[in-house]
């Protein structure tokens, strides 16, 4: 996977807490917050991954959760706790990777990289949604010689190709690392 990328940390152990941020700010733009209202303040529209902890301090992770994926539609959410995860927890808390601490260095470089590549994924998605969208329209309003003879039909066509293939090569990213990484932990 690609590096770069704005993640924030949202650690309530200081020294956890500034090991992420070690350890992450060698490939992305780190931020961090020790508990949900600094993350609240902390975070923006170009934060493409966050990674707390569960518990936190004087907030819920369900609350900080529901909250950051309402304000930041486009932002995955990744859980690095030492709490064993109920079967439906990624579902029950809106999350989108969880890790059980301890982690690893490269599960959590990896679990980034499957978070900003899933934010990445969305952004794609929405893009390809509005152009079939428009195409579907097109198809609709005019004649198949019109849209033939259309220079702008045909660049709009190759656009959703493109988005199509961008989207395929996210997914097999996030799959090659994800049989990498349980590979390795084998």
């Amino acid at each position: 996977m690609s590096d770069g990328g704005n993640v924030l940390v949202v650690e309530g152990d200081d020294e956890l807490r500034a090991a992420y941020d070690r350890v992450l700010a060698e490939f992305y733009s780190v931020s961090t917050a020790a508990c949900g209202e600094r993350a609240f303040e902390t975070m923006t529209d170009d934060t493409d991954a966050v990674v707390l902890d569960r518990p936190l301090p004087k907030m819920s992770v369900a609350a900080l959760v529901g909250e950051l994926t309402a304000r930041y539609d486009r932002c995955c959410v990744g859980m690095v706790t030492s709490s064993e995860p109920h079967f439906d927890v990624t579902r029950w808390l809106g999350i989108d990777d969880y890790l059980v601490k301890p982690v690893t260095t490269e599960q959590l470089r990896a679990t980034v990289d499957r978070l900003i590549a899933l934010a990445e994924y969305g952004a794609i998605y929405w893009r390809l949604s509005q152009k079939r969208v428009r195409k579907s329209v097109l198809v609709q309003e005019k004649s198949a010689a019109e849209l033939e003879r259309s220079g702008e039909f045909q660049r709009l066509e190759d656009e959703i190709d493109r988005l199509e293939a961008e989207l395929d090569d996210i997914v097999d990213e996030v799959s090659e690392t994800a049989r990498g990484l349980k590979h390795h932990d084998s």
